[in-house]
């Protein structure tokens, strides 16, 4: 199986921290490759509030998870702060990857590195939605 490579944005557009719980912690003392994903998420939601949205509104659309990858750089440990830097990348119709680096805060240590991939939602008819132009034009690279 050929390995993931994630490439990273030149400049990401949000950035939060959150510190590592030890229930984020695995039995050989270090970050959970399933907690990642719940840090990661948190830092998702983050970034929508910082937007004015949340996971179930964006321009009137929800966002489902459609996939996800990830490529580990480095163990992290309980009480470390993790810097996740996100970028909105590789937009179509329905939906674009939210790309995503995550580095512990003091050090500058990359963690991990993955992307998202989104698709909006309309919930009411059970069916993709197009990408809300509000949520579009926030990303002129796009």
């Amino acid at each position: 199986m050929a390995r993931i490579r994630i490439e990273l944005p030149a400049q990401f557009s949000f950035a939060t921290e959150v510190p590592l719980l030890i229930s984020h912690i695995n039995y050989g003392n270090h970050l959970d490759n399933a907690q990642l994903l719940g840090v990661v998420s948190e830092a998702r939601v983050r970034f929508l509030k910082s937007m004015g949205y949340a996971e179930m509104d964006v321009e009137g659309c929800g966002i489902i998870v459609a996939d996800a990858a990830v490529q580990y750089r480095s163990e992290a440990f309980h009480g470390e702060l993790m810097r996740i830097e996100l970028a909105a990348t590789d937009f179509h119709t329905h939906g674009c990857d939210l790309v995503w680096k995550m580095s512990e805060a003091s050090t500058g240590r990359e963690v991990a590195r993955g992307k998202t991939g989104i698709v909006f939602f309309d919930y009411e008819a059970r069916s993709k939605a197009a990408v809300p132009e509000g949520f579009r034009c926030r990303f002129p690279a796009a």
